[in-house]
C-alpha cells in the first residue's frame, strides 16, 4: 500500500523531529529529508504537502540553507513554511526579510486576523505560541496576504491560490497548546490527507514486506539487547517468518542487575523466541581494561560484540542471509548530516555497524518508526509491559554509565546502585511518568562519616528526565521525599558509596547520557 506522504525539509532546526512526530500523531506518515535534497528526488516522492522546518539561519546569510531553484512553481503540492521556512519562502517569493531589534523567544500572543484564512479555520481569535527567531518578515510575497500578527510583527501568511501558507512560531511544540490543530488543518482540510497510517497497517504491511524479500530456505539472526526496538523489531520478524530467525541475547557484563537471567527467560517462555543466551562477560571486561576514553569504550564494545555475533552468528548453520537491527527513525537522522561531515556527539551503535565480513543484508523493520510507535506496535503484538515501558538503555550499557576506566567491581557497585533507584521509582508510582531514569558512577571519592568513622568513598549521580522523543528533555521534577528515600538506601545498602548527587541538567546544552 502506498501511503500518503508529507515530506518535511530540514533546515537544521532543533524542532524538526517534533514536527514529524505531530504529523504522525494524526495518523499521516512523513518523512524528513535534507534541505538539499533534489528537486526531481522530491517530485518522485509525489508528497500530498511540504513542511519547511525552522534553522538556526538568517536567510541572508552568505552559506544559508536554500531549495532549489524552480521548487514552488514544480511542488504541485500545498507548503507549510514554519519560522525559518517562512522566512525563506517569503524572501524567494520576492518578499522582504529583515533582521528584529531583539530576538523574539519564547511565548507571544498572536491575533488571527479577521477575513479568509485556512490554516486557523475554527480556532480562536487569541491563541498562546511560542517563538524563537532573530528576523521577520516586513514585506510580503505578491499575493499573499497577513493572516496573524503578535503586536506589530506578522506573524502568519497565506497564499490560498498557490496553496503556500507559513507561520513564524512554532507549532510543533507543546508551548504552542493549539498547534496541533493548525497542523491538522494542513493536513487534512488543506492537502486532502486521509490518514491512513496506524498501527495495525504497519504491522500487516511489515509482515508482508519481510515475507516478500527473505527467500523460503533463508535464514535470519538478530542481535537482542533486553531493550524495546531490539525486542519489538526480533517478534516482528518471528510473525513473519517463524524460527529461521535466530536471535543472539548476550551478556557483556554490562547489563543491569540479573537483567540477562530475567530477560532471557521472557524471550522464550513469554514470547516464544527462538533465542540463544551467550555469557560473553569476561571477554568484554578484557578488551575494556585501562580504557577510559567514551568513544573509545562504544568502539571496544561495538568491536568485540561484532566478534562474539558473528561466532555465535556461524554455529547457526544452513543459509544464513539477513541481519535484524532495532534501528529507528531518529537513529538514521541524527547519523545523516544536512551539510555533509558533521561533528558526531556520539556514534550509534546500530547505525552503519554491520561488519563487512559477515556479507548479510539487513532487516530494519523499525527504522521509520519513533519511540512511541515502536511501543503501540509492541503492545499491538501482545509483548508484555514488562519490556514495552522499560526505559531507554545504551548500547555499550553501564560502560557509558562509568566515568573512567571499567571494572567488575565497579560495575556492581552501580548494578546496585541503579537497581535501587529503579525499585524506588516503581514503590513510588512514578516509574512511568519519567523518559529514563539511571544512576552513574562518578570518578571521585568524597569524604564522608559513618557513625563515629571517617569514609573516604565513591560518588554516585541520579539522572532522571522527561522527554517524547529523547531529541530534547528536561530533568525530571521528582519528589524530595522520594530523592531522600533513594540517597538514604543507597549510602546504607552498598558499601563503597557515601554521596549521592542528583543532575538538574536539560538536553540542551547536556545530553541524556554522561558519556
Amino acid at each position: 500500500m502506498q501511503h500518503e506522504l508529507i515530506l518535511i525539509l530540514d533546515f537544521g532546526s532543533q524542532y524538526t523531529q517534533l514536527i514529524a512526530r505531530r504529523v504522525r500523531e494524526q495518523g499521516v506518515y512523513c518523512e524528513i529529508v535534507p534541505f538539499h535534497l533534489s528537486l526531481e528526488k522530491i517530485l518522485e516522492k509525489k508528497p500530498k504537502g511540504v513542511i519547511l522546518s525552522g534553522g538556526p539561519n538568517s536567510v541572508y546569510e552568505e552559506d544559508a540553507p536554500t531549495i532549489e531553484n524552480g521548487f514552488y512553481e514544480q511542488i504541485n503540492a500545498p507548503i507549510l513554511g514554519i519560522c525559518y521556512g517562512m522566512q525563506l519562502l517569503a524572501k524567494d517569493l520576492n518578499g522582504q526579510v529583515s533582521p528584529s531589534n531583539k530576538r523574539e523567544y519564547g511565548h507571544a500572543k498572536l491575533k488571527v486576523l479577521s477575513g479568509v484564512t485556512r490554516l486557523f479555520d475554527e480556532l480562536p481569535f487569541e491563541l498562546d505560541v511560542w517563538m524563537s527567531h532573530g528576523d521577520h518578515v516586513v514585506a510580503l510575497p505578491q499575493g499573499f496576504h497577513t493572516t496573524a500578527t503578535t503586536g506589530d510583527v506578522v506573524t502568519a501568511i497565506e497564499n490560498d491560490e498557490k496553496r503556500i501558507y507559513a507561520v513564524q512560531f512554532h507549532p510543533e511544540v507543546s508551548h504552542t497548546p493549539l498547534g496541533k490543530e493548525i497542523l491538522r488543518n494542513f493536513l487534512f482540510n488543506i492537502c486532502g490527507c486521509r490518514g491512513d497510517w496506524t498501527a495495525a497497517q504497519f504491522i500487516k504491511e511489515e509482515i508482508e514486506k519481510i515475507r516478500s524479500i527473505v527467500g523460503e530456505n533463508d535464514k535470519v539472526v538478530c542481535g537482542l539487547s533486553g531493550g524495546v526496538d531490539s525486542t519489538v523489531a526480533a517478534v516482528l520478524v518471528h510473525e513473519a517468518i517463524g524460527d529461521r530467525q535466530t536471535c543472539i541475547f548476550v551478556n557483556n557484563g554490562l547489563l543491569r542487575a540479573d537483567e540477562f537471567e530475567t530477560t532471557l527467560a521472557l524471550y522464550e517462555k513469554a514470547l516464544h523466541l527462538n533465542v540463544r543466551g551467550v555469557d560473553a562477560s569476561a571477554d568484554f571486561y578484557s578488551v575494556l581494561n585501562g580504557v577510559s576514553d567514551p568513544e573509545t569504550k562504544r568502539k571496544a564494545i561495538g568491536g568485540k560484540f561484532i566478534d562474539i555475533f558473528d561466532a555465535e552468528a556461524n554455529k547457526i548453520g544452513g543459509d544464513v542471509k539477513w541481519l535484524v537491527q532495532g534501528t529507528l527513525y531518529p537513529d538514521v537522522i541524527e547519523s545523516v548530516s544536512l551539510r555533509g561531515a558533521s561533528v558526531t556527539i556520539k556514534s550509534h551503535h546500530n547505525v552503519g555497524g554491520l561488519p563487512e565480513k559477515m556479507n548479510l543484508k539487513l532487516i530494519e523493520p523499525l527504522r521509520e518508526l519513533f519511540k512511541d510507535e515502536v511501543r503501540l506496535i509492541g503492545k499491538d503484538l501482545g509483548i508484555p509491559d514488562e519490556i514495552l515501558q522499560r526505559h531507554p538503555f545504551p548500547g555499550p550499557g553501564l560502560a557509558v554509565r562509568i566515568l573512567g576506566d571499567i571494572t567488575k567491581e565497579k560495575v556492581e557497585l552501580l548494578q546496585r546502585a541503579d537497581r535501587i533507584f529503579i525499585e524506588e521509582l516503581h514503590n513510588f508510582g512514578i516509574y512511568n511518568d519519567v523518559w529514563q531514569a539511571f544512576a552513574v558512577l562518578l570518578p571521585i571519592q568524597s569524604v564522608g562519616v559513618m557513625g563515629d568513622f571517617r569514609t573516604y568513598e565513591r560518588a554516585i549521580a541520579l539522572r532522571a528526565v522527561t522527554s517524547t522523543d529523547g531529541m530534547t528533555a528536561d530533568w525530571a521534577r521528582l519528589p524530595h521525599e522520594f530523592l531522600q528515600s533513594v540517597s538514604s538506601r543507597i549510602t546504607s545498602e552498598i558499601r563503597g558509596i557515601n554521596r549521592v548527587v542528583y543532575d538538574i541538567s536539560s538536553k540542551p546544552p547536556s545530553t541524556i547520557e554522561w558519556e
